[in-house]
């Protein structure tokens, strides 16, 4: 690559400098620590502060790039449509009647992908970092678990309408919890947990291949918190997400214990779908929430979503080949030439129809065809390999892409700093452990 050969123009230059600075010869551990702060920080601050952290561990990265002797690039064949989906939104935000709006939602998505280009090439040289991020990403879920079962237990008051009640007898309404995450929204933190799930699960598995048995105790105990607040949350988008979750976990599963441990494996599962079960059938409201996604128009949050996904086709079809624009204030001001009365909306409430309404049909089948490469080089991977350690630390990420996938069919949470980083971090685990070896 040609910006390999003008790094190596760079090097030579300031390699003295490397030489002679002790915080150039250290500086993975400053952006490791920024990365690790980004997470942590997101689970209480605001957007605007999540991305000043996201920016500085880029910043960091360039500063490593520039100084460090021997670093260089590399574009993996998937990246390749990451690449064409960039390209494909700077001329949906050029082609933009709101340029103003759609630059600011461009700089969000700007930053997002360069905090994955940054884990990404941080990675690339301290693969040992994984283990610390999912650790870190584990506990900022643990305590948002934590938080929510609080939440449920004191009964907290809606900060909006968020469910249908107006059918609903008192003792069938959930209490639905919202975490710390902001804007506070059950929704939010149900689209958290569908992402952040896999490395509680993941976790449990390492160290239970480790052998330290404590630790991935612990593990499971914390899945099994944060599986339980992920209903209370009442997000019927992360019930679906959480089951994609849990069947690609089954189906991993067969490949690791189904030779050697059939009957208790078997017996296990029929376990855990027993307590699923008997908690659907037992718990009332839990119950009533679920089914009242087969309710279609007699729901009102349902009717809500049909008459938002009818308005946001009518915007794409009608700029279909390089969209409105980016970001959520862009497309409000463009949908209310198309709403119904009555239904304004945010976003389209489905991450694909948004992406095709904001940057066209394009940039919609590059960001797919990014997500499809990755998972079927990192499904194809777990089918050859015969390393624990490797299938574990591969399923991870494909659990958050898989489970962010489904959810996003029926809401657009995924556009938030919080699960963005999340997000862009898990493609950037996959991405060095599938391909930092060619």
């Amino acid at each position: 690559m040609a910006i390999n050969k003008i790094l190596e123009f760079i090097h030579k230059h300031t390699n003295v400098i490397y030489e002679n600075s002790l915080i150039l010869q250290n500086i993975d551990k400053f952006i490791l620590c920024f990365i690790l702060l980004t997470f942590i920080l997101s689970t209480f601050v605001s957007s605007d502060m999540i991305g000043y952290f996201a920016i500085c561990t880029a910043g960091l990265t360039v500063v490593r790039i520039l100084f460090t002797p021997k670093d260089s690039f590399k574009l993996e064949t998937f990246e390749l449509f990451l690449l064409a989906y960039f390209m494909l939104v700077l001329v949906s935000v050029a082609g933009s009647s709101l340029l103003n709006l759609s630059l600011k939602g461009f700089m969000k998505t700007l930053i997002y992908l360069t905090f994955y280009i940054s884990v990404v090439h941080h990675l690339k040289y301290n693969k040992k970092s994984i283990i610390p991020i999912l650790i870190t990403i584990s506990g900022c879920v643990t305590f948002e678990s934590l938080l929510g079962l609080t939440q449920s237990f004191a009964k907290v008051d809606e900060i909006s309408g968020w469910q249908d009640v107006s059918n609903l007898n008192p003792e069938e309404v959930i209490t639905r919890v919202y975490g710390t995450l902001k804007p506070l929204n059950p929704n939010l933190l149900g689209g958290y947990f569908v992402m952040t799930i896999p490395a509680l699960i993941g976790l449990f598995g390492y160290y239970l291949n480790k052998k330290q048995y404590l630790i991935s105790s612990i593990s499971a105990l914390c899945s099994v918190l944060a599986c339980v607040v992920l209903f209370l949350t009442g997000c019927r988008g992360a019930y679906i997400g959480l089951f994609s979750v849990l069947c690609v976990t089954f189906a991993v599963s067969l490949k690791i214990f189904w030779a050697k441990y059939k009957k208790l494996f078997m017996t296990v599962a029929g376990i855990v779908s027993a307590i699923g079960m008997f908690a659907l059938m037992a718990v009332t409201p839990l119950r009533v929430r679920i089914f009242s996604i087969f309710s279609m128009r007699n729901d009102s949050s349902n009717s809500f979503r049909f008459n938002v996904y009818k308005s946001s086709f009518q915007m794409f079809k009608d700029n279909w080949l390089v969209g409105i624009g980016q970001g959520n204030q862009n497309f409000r001001e463009v949908y209310g030439l198309y709403m119904k009365t009555g239904f304004d909306a945010l976003s389209a409430y489905n991450i694909y129809l948004e992406t095709a309404v904001e940057s066209g049909i394009f940039a919609l089948i590059a960001f797919v065809g990014f997500l499809l490469k990755l998972l079927y080089d990192g499904i194809k991977s777990i089918l050859k390999t015969d390393n624990i350690e490797d299938i574990i630390l591969i399923t991870i990420p494909v659990l958050t892409i898989v489970g962010t996938m489904v959810h996003g069919m029926v809401d657009t949470v995924f556009f938030r700093p919080q699960l963005q980083i999340v997000f862009w971090t898990m493609c950037a685990i996959l991405s060095n452990r599938l391909y930092a070896n060619d």
